[in-house]
C-alpha cells in the first residue's frame, strides 16, 4: 500500500527547525523567545522570521517534519512482509529505547501548551490523526479490510495507541524513576490492542 507523501519543510527550513528545538526544550515553549530561536539557528531576528513569523508557525513546521519522517517509518512497515509483526517491534523498539524517537522532552513541552492554545492544540491533534491514519492504513494491509473500512472498525484502537505511545514518551521525560515495569506493561496493552484488533477481523 502506498502512502499520500505529505509535504516537508525545504531543507534550509529543516535546518533551522533541526537547531531550534533543543531552545524549546531547555526554555519552554513560553520561556523561549523568538531571540533565543534565532539564535540558536545562528541568523538574525529579522532574517528568522522571513523563516518563521511565530513560534506558533514553528510548532505547525515541526509538525509537518516530523509527520514526513514518520511517514517514512510506517511505509516501510507496509513493505514488510508481516507488518503488524513490523509495527509491533517498531512501537517495542521506540518505547524500551532501543531506537531514539523525536525528543519526547520538546513533545511533551508541546503537549502541555496544546491544553491551554487553541491553535497550539489543533495542530498537536492533526499530528494526532495522522499517525492514527497510518495506524489503520497497517491494519488494512494486515486484515485485508479496505481503509475505509479499517478506519471505520479500528480508529478506536489507533488512537487508543497514540494515547499509550504518548504515555510511553512521558515516562521518558520523567528520568528520575523506575521505568522498566511501567513500560514493559504499555508493551503488553499495545500488543493486546493489536491482538483484538486481528482477532476482531477475523470474526467479521
Amino acid at each position: 500500500m502506498q502512502l499520500p507523501v505529505p509535504p516537508t519543510p525545504d531543507q534550509r527550513s529543516a535546518e533551522i527547525l533541526a537547531s531550534v528545538r533543543q531552545a524549546f526544550v531547555e526554555k519552554g515553549f513560553d520561556g523561549a523567545s523568538m531571540q533565543d530561536l534565532a539564535r540558536a539557528a545562528g541568523m538574525s531576528v529579522g532574517n528568522f522570521y522571513r523563516y518563521f513569523p511565530s513560534k506558533s508557525a514553528i510548532v505547525h513546521a515541526l509538525i509537518e517534519y516530523d509527520l514526513a519522517d514518520i511517514h517514512n517509518v510506517f511505509q516501510a512497515i507496509l513493505a514488510a512482509p508481516r507488518p503488524m509483526l513490523a509495527l509491533r517491534e517498531g512501537l517495542r523498539h521506540r518505547i524500551d529505547g532501543t531506537v531514539h524517537d523525536h525528543d519526547p522532552d520538546l513533545w511533551s513541552e508541546i503537549e502541555a501548551v496544546a491544553r491551554r492554545s487553541p491553535e497550539i492544540g489543533a495542530a498537536a491533534q492533526r499530528m494526532e490523526q495522522g499517525v492514527a491514519g497510518l495506524l489503520t492504513a497497517v491494519f488494512a494491509a494486515e486484515t485485508g479490510l479496505t481503509q475505509d473500512e479499517a478506519t471505520r472498525r479500528f480508529s478506536a484502537s489507533a488512537a487508543f495507541l497514540v494515547m499509550l505511545f504518548k504515555s510511553a514518551s512521558c515516562l521518558s521525560c520523567n528520568r528520575g524513576s523506575d521505568q522498566s515495569e511501567l513500560k514493559a506493561m504499555i508493551i503488553r496493552t499495545i500488543d493486546q490492542t493489536l491482538d483484538d484488533v486481528i482477532t476482531s477481523a477475523q470474526k467479521a
